[in-house]
């Protein structure tokens, strides 16, 4: 636990990140937005946490950025970030209680995730992936991304578990499933251990409790290495079974964006006739994840394969069709794909030539 007041570490990296992309000096973005230097300084260290600016004045350098030609994507991270510094302020100061943090009050999103994660496994979110170096060179040695001490980190995933093993009941089971999500991340010898253990004392309820706990469980364990137990799910959770495929979609779908509705409860993910939205998106995350060494690509090639069932307009326009045909290839010369991944990637291949006849 910690005692240092707001957390400002994610947002105030981010803060750094948008002056770096824009070439500014810390005296220079000082002048423009009217503050001092120290203020810049302390945003961009989490000393001064840009969490207690007040909203209006927030806002009001918000416009100024976007002013500086800051990009619209690094102003979402940057909003990103200030949510997932609360949250972790909700978790790390004294007395904190997580059942009362945004973990158990909203569904999470990629777009949030990512920036969440950030400072547990030092991979920055898609948005900063992407920019080139910056254009001045730094002065000294910088942090890649925002770090949370040993002692922050250890408190972190202490409350992620207490939370998840004390989280009781159908109107506790967003919280318990999200902070066993973020367990995932910790890297310490027992964690697997620990999970399998909380996923055999889970007792569903119903059809949907039961089968976002056996994914959560699924995408946990291929994130630690054992792909085995992701391949089950897939064979038994989604194939021939209309309501897993429904909701294995609905999920992905809501994970990258193609709503941009918040859903307070996971209720929405078992709806079979799907939502309204296109798809576009998440067929483009999909094929990211297509490559060898990708720990999630048999989820991956399962849920494309789905998604072109629903969807099969997809195939007739857009970047990601075409990326997709340029993968197919090397992963059916790759030979790591189990026989039901192969046979769907062959599917898939057939699509692709009906929608090019």
């Amino acid at each position: 636990m910690t005692s240092r007041g707001r957390f400002g570490v994610i947002s105030g990296h981010v803060w750094r990140v948008i002056r770096e992309q824009q070439g500014f000096t810390q005296e220079e973005v000082a002048e423009r937005l009217k503050v001092s230097l120290n203020t810049i300084a302390g945003w961009e260290t989490g000393r001064r946490p840009l969490t207690a600016v007040p909203v209006g004045q927030m806002l009001v350098h918000r416009r100024r950025l976007m002013q500086m030609g800051t990009a619209s994507a690094l102003l979402q991270v940057l909003e990103r970030a200030l949510e997932a510094d609360v949250l972790l302020s909700g978790v790390l100061e004294e007395g904190s209680q997580v059942e009362e943090s945004l973990l158990g009050a909203m569904v999470m999103q990629r777009e949030f995730a990512e920036v969440l994660v950030w400072p547990l496994n030092g991979v920055p979110p898609q948005p900063v992936r992407n920019l080139p170096a910056p254009s001045r060179p730094r002065r000294g040695p910088t942090p890649s991304g925002p770090e949370l001490s040993s002692a922050e980190r250890q408190g972190f995933f202490a409350q992620m578990r207490r939370a998840a093993e004390q989280a009781r009941g159908t109107d506790q089971f967003l919280l318990r499933r999200q902070a066993l999500y973020l367990c995932g991340y910790d890297r310490e010898t027992d964690t697997e251990e620990w999970l399998v253990h909380q996923q055999r004392r889970e007792r569903p309820a119903d059809w949907l409790t039961g089968w976002l706990n056996a994914r959560s469980v699924a995408a946990i364990a291929a994130r630690q290495g054992d792909v085995d137990r992701l391949s089950h799910f897939i064979d038994t959770a989604l194939v021939d079974d209309d309501a897993g495929e429904a909701a294995n979609l609905n999920y992905f779908g809501y994970w990258v964006g193609e709503v941009r509705q918040v859903e307070l409860t996971d209720a929405f993910i078992a709806d079979r006739s799907l939502g309204p939205w296109t798809g576009d998106k998440l067929l483009k995350h999909l094929v990211d994840g297509i490559s060898p060494e990708h720990g999630y690509v048999e989820l991956n090639v399962h849920s494309i394969w789905a998604l072109l069932q629903a969807r099969p307009g997809l195939l007739r326009s857009g970047a990601a069709s075409r990326a997709l045909r340029e993968r197919l290839s090397i992963m059916l010369d790759s030979g790591g794909l189990s026989p039901r991944g192969r046979r769907e990637l062959e599917s898939i291949r057939y699509a692709i030539r009906l929608a090019e006849a």
